[in-house]
C-alpha cells in the first residue's frame, strides 16, 4: 500500500463509546529495554511495543550478548541483565532509525569496557548526536565519527566501569535524550554521580526516565541550588523485576484527537491523567479546544463538540508534549479561530523537519500556515491574520477579525517524509476533507504498524452510527 485515501465519515451524531486499543508506549518500551538490560538478573516487562524501533533495540540487545527472550502475541519481553555489564567486550550492532535506542545504547556503551561499532540508517545519520558525544569523550571514552563529525556511524572504546566520572556535564538544547541515556547509564557506577544540565528542553520525557529509574530502585534527585542537576544514585545499580508498560499516549491522542473533529465519543483502555507521558498534556489541548473528558474507572473517554467545530483563538507551548504538535496542527482547519503552536524548534531534527512537514501539507490543503524559529501560526477560521510578509509573524493578539476560511480547506496528498507521526495525523483532516491521501503509509510500522487498519475499522464502527455523514 503505497498510498493510503482516508474514508470521510464527517461528523458523528450517537451517545454510543467506541473502544480502541493502541500498543504500548514506544518511550516507555524503549527505557525499560535498557534499565532491564543494566539491572542484575532477570526482569520481564509486560505490555511492550512491538514496532520496527523496538524490534531494532531487540536486536542490538542480543547482538550485544544479552539473554533475551520475547512473545509479541502477549506483549511480553524477558531480559537477564548483568548489573550495568555489557557481555560482548567486541561487537557491531545497526541501530536504525530508532533515535532513542541509538542514543541510549550509545551512553551504555561508553561507559564499558570493550570496543564496539555502532552503525545507523541514512536518516538516523542526519539526526544530532554530538552534544552527547561530547560529554562521553570528557568523561574518557574514545568515541570516532566514521563519516560526519558528531553523527552516526560510530566506533567507541568504553572506559572501565570504575573509572566512570563522578561528575559529567551534558547540553540538551537539541535532545532531552541525551540527558536520559547518561541519566540510565550513570545507575551503575557503583557510585553517586552528578550530571550538570546545560541548555534547556521540554524535561518531560526526563521525568519518565527518573520514575522509571527509580521503580527499578536507583533514585536520580533532581537539584537547582548551582544551576539544573541530578544526582543519581548508582552505588545499589538497578534490582530486576516485573514492569507493566503504559498504552502509548501518542497513539491514543490520534483516536482522541479523531473524535475532536467527529463529534464521536472515544476511550482508549489504560489512558488515565496521572500518566508518565508527557503528551497527556495534549488532552487538555482538546478540552481547551471544547471537547469533553469524562474519566472512568482508570480509563478516559474523550467526546468531542456534537457540531466537530472546535474553538480556536490561542497559543500554547507544546515543547513538553511536541509529538503532538503535528496532530493539533492535522485538526486545526476545524477550529474557528487561528492556532499558534511554539516551543516546538527541535522537532526540525526529528525523524524529518515536522515544522516544514506541517507547513508543506498544510499549505497543500489551501490551509493558511506561517513559521517562524519556534513554531507555526495556523490560520483556519475566524480572526486569521493578514499577513503579507510571513518574516513578520503576528502573535494571536494582533489578529484582526476576518471570514471563516474554513470552507476554503482542499483535498491534498499528505508527503510524510518517511515519518510516522506525519503519516497518523494528517489522516485525521481526512476525516472531513475529501480526497487527503497518505504517501508512503507504511511508514507507520516504525511504532505502530496496524494503525490504518485501526482507522479503517473506527471509521467502519462510526459510520454505522451516524447520522450526519458528509
Amino acid at each position: 500500500m503505497n498510498v493510503y485515501e482516508v474514508p470521510v465519515i464527517g461528523t458523528v451524531k450517537t451517545d454510543k463509546t467506541v473502544s480502541v486499543k493502541v500498543p504500548g508506549s514506544k518511550s516507555i518500551t524503549n527505557r525499560a529495554l535498557l534499565i532491564a538490560a543494566m539491572a542484575m538478573g532477570r526482569s520481564v516487562l509486560k505490555g511492550c511495543l512491538f514496532s520496527d524501533d523496538s524490534r531494532r533495540f531487540l536486536e542490538c540487545l542480543k547482538g550485544l550478548g544479552f539473554d533475551v527472550a520475547y512473545d509479541e502475541k502477549n506483549c511480553e519481553v524477558a531480559i537477564t541483565g548483568r548489573g550495568g555489564v555489557v557481555p560482548e567486550k567486541k561487537a557491531e550492532i545497526y541501530v536504525g532509525s530508532a533515535g532513542t535506542a541509538a542514543r541510549f545504547l550509545v551512553a551504555m556503551l561508553a561507559f564499558n569496557e570493550g570496543e564496539y561499532t555502532v552503525n545507523s540508517s541514512e536518516q538516523m545519520k542526519k539526526r544530532p548526536m554530538l552534544p552527547l558525544i561530547e560529554t562521553l569523550r570528557l568523561a574518557g571514552a574514545e568515541i570516532e565519527c566514521l563519516e560526519e563529525e558528531g553523527h552516526f556511524p560510530l566506533k567507541i572504546k568504553g572506559i572501565k566501569k570504575d573509572c566512570f566520572p563522578e561528575t559529567v556535564t551534558v547540553n540538551i538544547d537539541k535532545s532531552s535524550q541525551f540527558l536520559s541515556a547518561l541519566l540510565i547509564a550513570s545507575g551503575t557506577a557503583g557510585k553517586a554521580v552528578e550530571i550538570k544540565i546545560e541548555g534547556s528542553h521540554g524535561m518531560a520525557y526526563v521525568n519518565m526516565t527518573v520514575e522509571m529509574m527509580k521503580s527499578f530502585g536507583v533514585s536520580a534527585e533532581k537539584r537547582t541550588s548551582d544551576g539544573l542537576s541530578y544526582c543519581v544514585s548508582g552505588k545499589e545499580g538497578y534490582s530486576p523485576r516485573v514492569y507493566e508498560i503504559e498504552p502509548d499516549m501518542s497513539a491514543a491522542s490520534y483516536f482522541y484527537a479523531f473524535a475532536a473533529v467527529t463529534g464521536a465519543k472515544i476511550t482508549v483502555p489504560g489512558v488515565h491523567t496521572d500518566m508518565l507521558q508527557g503528551d497527556v498534556r495534549f488532552l487538555e489541548v482538546l478540552e481547551e479546544m471544547g471537547c469533553a473528558l469524562i474519566e472512568s474507572d482508570g480509563t478516559l473517554t474523550v467526546e468531542g463538540p456534537e457540531d466537530g467545530k472546535l474553538k480556536g483563538g490561542f497559543t500554547v507551548d507544546m515543547s513538553a508534549f511536541s509529538d503532538q504538535a503535528l496532530t493539533l496542527a492535522a485538526i486545526a482547519p476545524f477550529a474557528d479561530g487561528s492556532i499558534e503552536i511554539t516551543g516546538i524548534s527541535h522537532i526540525r531534527l526529528q525523524e524529518c523537519d515536522r515544522i516544514n512537514a506541517i507547513v508543506k501539507n498544510l499549505k497543500a490543503m489551501g490551509v493558511r500556515v506561517y513559521e517562524n524559529k519556534d513554531g507555526v501560526l495556523i490560520s483556519v477560521g475566524k480572526n486569521v491574520p493578514d499577513i503579507t510578509d510571513e518574516s513578520d509573524l503576528c502573535s494571536i493578539s494582533d489578529m484582526s477579525d476576518m471570514p471563516d476560511m474554513s470552507d476554503a480547506v482542499h483535498g491534498a496528498d499528505i508527503e510524510t517524509f518517511d515519518d510516522h507521526r506525519v503519516a497518523m495525523a494528517f489522516s485525521l483532516t481526512g476525516l472531513r476533507i475529501k480526497g487527503i491521501r497518505i504517501l508512503n503509509p507504511e511508514c507507520c510500522a516504525k511504532t505502530f504498524k496496524e494503525y490504518f487498519s485501526v482507522l479503517d475499522g473506527l471509521c467502519q464502527k462510526l459510520s454505522a452510527f451516524s447520522s450526519d455523514i458528509q
